[in-house]
């Protein structure tokens, strides 16, 4: 890519990270004693903040679904 973005992406994203110290039950029966939470956003918030949407991946591993980490990335997200 030559330092430039398509102009149907989301531009340059950065992933967030939210820190859980709760001990959170999975429906297994197992426990995850403190976890982090990694995330990306796209776009603001609305004043009534119902334009959110949360994607959870299923076998990817990974949070970045769209937009690029640097403008050099070869593919945005998923």
């Amino acid at each position: 890519m030559k330092n430039s973005l398509p102009p149907d992406s989301v531009g340059l994203v950065k992933p967030n990270k939210a820190h859980f110290d709760e001990t959170l039950v999975l429906e297994s029966g197992s426990n995850l004693n403190g976890f982090d939470l990694v995330y990306e956003t796209y776009g603001k918030l609305n004043a009534d903040h119902s334009n959110a949407i949360l994607i959870c991946h299923a076998l990817s591993g990974d949070h970045h679904v769209a937009g690029y980490h640097t403008s050099e990335d070869k593919k945005p997200g998923w």
